[in-house]
């Protein structure tokens, strides 16, 4: 890279077309510009001025040398420019949380986009792990988590529950739920199956849930698509725990039963950012979203 001291006297040097105004312009001595031409030259590989005695032309190279720090220059105005720009209403928003979440805030975070076209929604599905090491890394600038990271690395907001729910088939409706029948009907697994279903049956107030070890009900299907995990049970074939945003979103869910449990099971969600980062404008609008899809109870 070329030293942008050196192109910036170049550059004075060209315009005054005089070695003792650009020491004058620039509060340097007539050697000291003259040092940084000469370095500038060597470093091109090239003469970029033709010297005549106290005068001198510039050379097709130096031409060159000159259109590309002006190009600089032109590229440094606008970055500072835009570094004090921040609109509420453009640019790339980053985000990260569950698949179910996904399903709950995209369709009102591309609204937003629809209000607002110079924004653009970059949305990642992915677990707690992920998006907190996306975050620290800053490849995502906000993300939902359901557990609480360490306070030291990020800022941290509780923006409210997020339900879980047992979601059988429909012949259920009217039938004892227990572990006989859970077991019967078989579970439908996916990636967060286990940790749902432990939850779910050590918070809903069930002893005999609590007592069921959820590695001896069989497996019926598994899938990691979260738009297909509620497809097999509307058609009878099993059963499984999802948070009540993906029950939301399915479109047969009148071939579905939801278990009503003695005390409801919710996890909490937490909205975090890198620590000590300032996040831009356009947040505002996606936060307020974020916050308001949700009730803390």
């Amino acid at each position: 890279m070329l030293n942008p001291i050196w192109l910036k006297t170049f550059t004075t040097l060209i315009e005054t077309g005089h070695f003792t105004h650009t020491a004058e312009k620039l509060y340097m001595t007539q050697p000291g510009v003259s040092q940084q031409i000469k370095k500038l030259e060597q470093a091109c590989g090239y003469s970029l001025i033709k010297r005549v005695k106290k005068q001198f032309e510039i050379t097709e190279q130096g031409r060159q040398v000159y259109e590309y720090a002006q190009q600089i220059a032109a590229q440094e105005i606008k970055l500072i420019e835009n570094l004090g720009f921040d609109d509420p209403d453009s640019g790339q928003c980053r985000l990260s949380c569950s698949g179910t979440l996904a399903l709950l805030y995209y369709p009102k975070l591309i609204k937003l986009q629809q209000e607002h076209p110079a924004l653009s929604m970059h949305i990642e599905a992915a677990p707690n792990y992920k998006i907190l090491k996306d975050i620290t890394e800053g490849t995502i600038d906000i993300g939902v988590v359901t557990q609480r990271p360490s306070l030291g690395e990020f800022n941290i907001e509780d923006i409210g529950l997020e339900a879980l729910c047992l979601i059988m088939p429909k012949r259920y409706q009217n039938s004892v739920i227990d572990p006989q029948s859970l077991r019967q009907c078989g579970v439908i697994s996916h990636p967060d199956a286990p940790h749902y279903l432990s939850r779910y049956f050590d918070l809903c107030a069930t002893p005999e849930f609590a007592e069921v070890n959820i590695n001896q009900i069989p497996i019926t299907s598994y899938v990691n698509q979260l738009s297909q995990i509620l497809l097999p049970i509307s058609q009878g074939l099993g059963f499984t725990v999802l948070p009540k945003s993906a029950l939301d979103s399915f479109v047969n869910r009148d071939q579905l039963h939801v278990h009503s449990p003695h005390k409801a099971v919710t996890e909490s969600l937490y909205l975090v950012s890198k620590r000590n980062r300032e996040l831009p404008a356009r947040y505002i609008a996606v936060k307020n979203i974020l916050k308001t899809s949700h009730k803390i109870s």
